[in-house]
């Protein structure tokens, strides 16, 4: 099976729009012996991890926010990140932006649908079958860095601001993607730059999700639970309620939205570079009976000539290699040709 593109499904906004009393059989997840939405409970006690970038930089600081960067990584593998140095006006105007493009008639925001045999563009992603169960949302999944791998065909043209403001986010996403793994390698007691330095020159791309509002929310999923397989993923939340979930101890905790704030989760090259110290963690989106809720992801991967496997400072001594080393075509060649069902990071292992 080949996962690099997704079968063409009808919106969920639009059916949002004509107010269902009840979801149409192909979105429900907790009937016919499907326990995805189960099987683990919420846990409203618990709260994600704070970072401060700015207690990081500071050399008074430092050492104590490394410290609580290290257990956010190994025993969270997500943080809400503060003071991280990218503009409250880009935050604002790139959300701005996206939901004035979900706004649009679903005629106009067709033009940037997916293409045959691509996943880039307007629509859903990994639907591979007629018959498969979908997700409660719409997406716009876009190339965005280096800037050769835009398919500018598929950017939208309006709103007017819509491509520059995307370009202006991307590269702010990426000077704080550097400066963040400089501390995460750090915390791992990697001082070699060669791993952050590398995001430099790595991938961006960006997937902005809509979650209209649906009448029977608990019967239903956003996203389905999965891990990344970015190096980091960036999360802006543009709702003033949460939605993200992320798996702690067999326990679905909520990620509260706090202004200005960038959830920053591992991905499984980090954990693979991290043998295994950092953990791409579970997470998926519910959603609302009453309100739409928007998020920007940006998928943040080291650049094509880094191979990946774990970090030679972390192996050796006693500490055996977790995983195997490959090189980046050679991870992105599994990833996309496995069956869906199938565990990505086990397939790695040695």
């Amino acid at each position: 099976m080949n996962l690099e593109s997704s079968i063409s499904v009808p919106s969920v906004q639009e059916l949002a729009f004509q107010r269902p009393q009840k979801v149409p059989p192909r979105y429900i997840r907790d009937e016919d012996g499907d326990d995805i939405i189960g099987p683990y409970p919420s846990d409203p006690s618990l709260r994600v991890p704070f970072i401060d970038m700015a207690k990081l930089v500071n050399a008074d600081t430092h050492q104590h926010e490394l410290q609580k960067l290290l257990l956010a990584c190994r025993d969270w593998g997500v943080f809400q990140l503060v003071n991280h140095g990218v503009s409250n006006t880009s935050l604002k105007n790139m959300g701005n932006q996206v939901q004035r493009f979900f706004e649009l008639p679903l005629q106009e925001k067709k033009r940037s649908a997916q293409r045959p045999g691509s996943l880039e563009g307007y629509g859903q992603a990994f639907v591979t079958s007629e018959d498969q169960k979908l997700d409660w949302n719409d997406m716009i999944f876009l190339k965005c860095l280096p800037i050769e791998n835009r398919k500018l065909d598929l950017w939208p043209q309006n709103p007017p601001e819509f491509r520059e403001t995307l370009e202006r986010y991307c590269e702010d996403i990426r000077e704080l993607t550097v400066a963040i793994m400089k501390f995460i390698t750090m915390s791992l007691g990697i001082q070699d730059t060669q791993i952050s330095e590398s995001f430099r020159e790595g991938l961006y791309d960006i997937r902005m999700n809509c979650y209209p509002p649906c009448p029977e929310p608990e019967r239903v999923l956003g996203i389905v639970p999965h891990a990344d397989n970015s190096g980091i993923t960036l999360l802006l939340d543009c709702a003033d309620f949460s939605g993200l979930q992320f798996l702690k101890d067999k326990k679905w905790v909520n990620v509260e939205p706090i202004e200005g704030a960038i959830v920053v989760n591992i991905g499984q090259i980090i954990e693979v570079m991290s043998n295994g110290i950092y953990k791409a963690p579970e997470h998926r989106a519910v959603v609302n009976k009453w309100k739409e809720r928007l998020s920007i992801v940006t998928f943040c991967y080291p650049s094509p000539d880094m191979n990946i496997g774990p970090a030679e400072e972390l192996i050796g001594e006693g500490n055996v290699a977790v995983y195997k080393k490959l090189t980046n075509a050679e991870y992105f060649s599994k990833f996309f040709n496995r069956e869906l069902d199938e565990s990505f990071l086990d397939s790695l292992r040695i």
